[in-house]
């Protein structure tokens, strides 16, 4: 999809995108929905939102899914186990 994915470039056009506050919440939930789709790292989906790893993680503790988990490769790893 055209425009929609986390490499798409529309992450650096911010001409009239409103407030910081409202440009923080779109890069954030973009940050988010694109992480739980598995589509980003962890890692990635903090600086899209332009947080560090930890405070992304501390997002958990609001309610925020921040933690994907394959459950094929948790099986893996508790049968290597």
């Amino acid at each position: 999809m055209l425009g929609s994915g986390p490499d798409s470039g529309a992450l650096h056009d911010h001409s009239d995108s409103g407030t910081p506050e409202e440009v923080f919440s779109a890069l954030l939930a973009a940050a988010i929905h694109w992480y739980e789709r598995g589509q980003i790292s962890q890692e990635k989906a903090a600086q899209v939102a332009g947080l560090d790893r930890t405070d992304f993680l501390a997002l958990a503790r609001e309610g925020v899914d921040v933690f994907v988990v394959d459950f094929n490769d948790l099986q893996s790893e508790l049968e290597r186990a």
